[in-house]
């Protein structure tokens, strides 16, 4: 059998005498998309983020089979891509440039400039609808035009494997929902997509599998219809689950 896309066992995150996570254990294939759930502290970044590599963590990461702490940086980067919920960088580049950064996995030189750099970074600003902000500096750009130039320089990587925090949180609605259609789209091609969500409807609408975390451990795992119930709602949130509630919204298509 094939090893799984992306793959946890017994993941522990400390952060000096206080445990974050506990002893995680999860695997993905590719063409899912994954979401993790959970309140406020329930430990969904810290998991991404020792999911990349970004936080030391005791117990396994696997990619592709390949040990995470085994690759270095740069292979690290071809196999898996991470969009944060807020990017740290504030200086004046541009798009094009940021973007452009996500191809020194790819071969020795970051400016883009080959064919198939240029190729790749045209594509994944069309696929965001991020065109039109190539030429603007990355640091004038609004939170949610940001974390679609991110989503971005993580498509130009070519990972399969794409963890994001909380992607839609500053996007509008019309945004959020192209962004979750284009992870679901990304999916069907063969990435796998692992995400952290707050609100369940998406979840529920847009993701295959759904990962509840509480406290830093598992509080339940399955389809996302079966994990987003009313018990499980309660035990992981504490609030009553009112099907139906709320407004629902669709991108209106063009002819």
């Amino acid at each position: 059998m094939p090893a799984p896309a992306l793959a946890a066992h017994a993941l522990s995150v400390d952060f000096g005498a206080r445990r974050v996570l506990s002893e995680v254990s999860f695997e993905a294939e590719s063409g899912e998309t994954v979401a993790l759930l959970g309140p406020n502290g329930a430990g969904k970044t810290t998991f991404l983020r020792a999911l990349a590599g970004l936080t030391r963590y005791s117990g396994s990461v696997s990619v592709g089979g390949a040990d995470l702490q085994t690759l270095t940086p740069r292979e690290r980067a071809q196999k898996l891509a991470y969009v944060p919920q807020k990017s740290l960088l504030n200086a004046p580049m541009l798009v094009w440039d940021v973007v452009a950064l996500a191809r020194y996995s790819r071969h020795t030189g970051i400016s883009g400039n080959s064919e198939s750099d240029r190729v790749a970074i045209a594509q994944a600003l069309k696929a965001v609808e991020a065109e039109d902000l190539r030429e603007r500096p990355f640091n004038e750009l609004s939170g949610g035009e940001q974390r679609r130039v991110l989503l971005a320089r993580a498509l130009a990587t070519g990972a399969e494997v794409i963890l994001l925090d909380e992607p839609t949180a500053a996007l509008d609605v019309r945004f959020a929902l192209g962004f979750l259609e284009l992870l679901k789209t990304l999916s069907q091609k063969g990435h796998l997509i692992v995400l952290a969500l707050h609100h369940l409807d998406e979840a529920l609408r847009f993701t295959d599998r759904s990962l509840l975390l509480r406290d830093g451990r598992v509080l339940a795992e399955g389809p996302s219809s079966e994990v987003i119930t009313k018990e499980r709602v309660l035990a992981g949130y504490g609030v009553d689950l009112v099907m139906g509630g709320g407004l629902g919204f669709e991108l209106r298509r063009t002819p």
